[in-house]
């Protein structure tokens, strides 16, 4: 458990980085280097990946790809909700999760707005701001209140749905018990540094977390990309449904 506990600390120091670059960072424009991409999205990224490397981490980052080498690999999102974050809204965050030869260990999720940071450890249970997360309650379908990435197709039955532009903490609401689920309908789909750090924080607390199309959400491939359907059992299997009926043609290509 003492590794375990140092990569958290690992975790929690790349994020204080990253806040810190932030504040005094003045580049908010596009780089023109990639589409969505910001001079801050880079500064960001320096920062943390600065800290991941010197504790002996491989980094696969949204901004600057995987690196080679062995053992376990840190994937970070340096600002998740970059678009939010550039128009002054506040609902973005840093990500990290360390994965293993076992699947995700280790995460932090830091909402920049808040200043919430959430917390979890493979079989030790996860954490925001230092409390316990406990199970949240599943609500039926139609009571539901739930988090979309992307453009909905069509009706899903939830009572009332909202699209805030950053996943991780979108998936770490779900996991508190303040959205009852999450759904992506993007056209391209997420990367996994948009959602293994939360990924690891609902599995610790009894949320469920299935790719739509069956995949494994566990990958290193900076290329791949998933469409994560989340909420506690038996909500999770509605949702999964309501994925697959949306999602039909667009699957079926």
């Amino acid at each position: 458990m003492s590794d375990m506990a140092d990569h958290i600390h690992t975790l929690n120091a790349a994020a204080d980085a990253v806040d810190a670059a932030l504040a005094g960072c003045r580049d908010w424009e596009p780089t023109g280097l990639k589409h969505g991409q910001f001079g801050f999205d880079l500064a960001a990224d320096a920062a943390a990946t600065d800290v991941l490397r010197r504790a002996g981490l491989r980094v696969l980052s949204e901004e600057s790809g995987l690196e080679r080498g062995d053992g376990p690999v840190a994937v970070l999102d340096p600002v998740d909700g970059s678009t939010n974050a550039s128009r002054g809204i506040r609902y973005f965050a840093t990500s990290i999760c360390v994965v293993d030869a076992q699947g995700p260990l280790a995460a932090v999720v830091h909402d920049h707005g808040s200043g919430e940071r959430f917390e979890a450890l493979r079989g030790g249970g996860a954490r925001c701001d230092g409390e316990t997360l406990r199970p949240p309650a599943p609500r039926p379908l139609a009571e539901s209140v739930v988090g979309v990435n992307g453009w909905p197709p069509g009706r899903g039955g939830w009572a009332q749905y909202r699209t805030l532009g950053a996943a991780a903490l979108e998936l770490c609401a779900v996991a508190a018990g303040r959205l009852d689920g999450y759904l992506d309908f993007s056209a391209s789909g997420l990367g996994s540094w948009d959602y293994l750090g939360a990924l690891l924080v609902c599995a610790e607390t009894g949320v469920e977390a299935h790719d739509g199309l069956g995949r494994d959400l566990v990958v290193l491939d900076h290329h791949s990309r998933r469409a994560p359907v989340a909420a506690p059992p038996p909500l999770a299997a509605d949702l999964l449904a309501v994925w697959a009926s949306l999602s039909e043609p667009a699957a079926a290509d």
